[in-house]
């Protein structure tokens, strides 16, 4: 059992491997307009929201299309792969599931929007989703976290974010959570009353505050 008030859940590269998809997208969008999009371009968005990636990619690539519309291009692309297949992360869904067991409120907070989100959070069992289309300031502002928590009906300082970059660290760690990382695709920096894991694969309720009676 955890005494955490509730566990917020980052979404890409956490729950979900869609780290692969979103950069498979971004090349298919380079090569369409004869660009080159290299794999450090890709890791400069992981975590962002998809209108600063979206910004971004129009930017880097110099193309003729708004944002927006990028924006929209990568989602129509992440929900076309998702419907075909989802590559679950270790441990994610049965740490998911033992938390629920316990009564254990839980929440999706990811900058992905609504249409990736909704599917993946449907087959889970959360209390509560925020996407990036519903809040006016993203990752690695605190206010994702701070609503998660508001619609939960619990305090963020008395929360566990569990999170795979450095974005979204700073965003919980902005709204006062506990924050358990474990980094996929990018290094995530060592901070205040953050702990780094390779992985959640054997990771139960019980160990979570284990993991943070020692952090500093």
């Amino acid at each position: 059992m955890t005494s955490y008030a509730a566990v917020l859940w980052d979404l890409d590269g956490t729950i979900v491997d869609t780290e692969p998809l979103w950069m498979a997208a971004e090349h298919a969008l380079a090569e369409r307009h004869g660009k080159i999009w290299t794999e450090e371009d890709a890791l400069e968005l992981v975590g962002n929201s998809l209108i600063v990636s979206g910004e971004y990619i129009r930017t880097k690539l110099e193309i003729d299309m708004t944002a927006e519309a990028i924006v929209e291009y990568l989602v129509d692309s992440l929900v076309a792969s998702l419907r075909e297949h989802i590559d679950w992360r270790p441990g994610a869904r049965e740490l998911i599931a033992a938390l629920a067991a316990e009564g254990v409120p839980q929440a999706l907070v990811t900058m992905s929007y609504t249409a990736i989100a909704e599917p993946i959070a449907a087959a889970l069992p959360f209390a509560a989703v925020v996407t990036g289309d519903t809040v006016s300031r993203p990752k690695p502002y605190p206010d994702p976290y701070l609503l998660a928590a508001e619609k939960l009906g619990v305090d963020a300082s008395d929360c566990l974010a569990i999170e795979d970059s450095r974005t979204g660290a700073a965003s919980a760690t902005a709204a006062g959570c506990d924050v358990l990382v474990v980094p996929h695709f990018v290094t995530v920096p060592e901070a205040e009353r953050r702990v780094l894991l390779p992985t959640l694969a054997g990771l139960t309720p019980g160990h979570l505050d284990s993991l943070f009676a020692t952090a500093p």
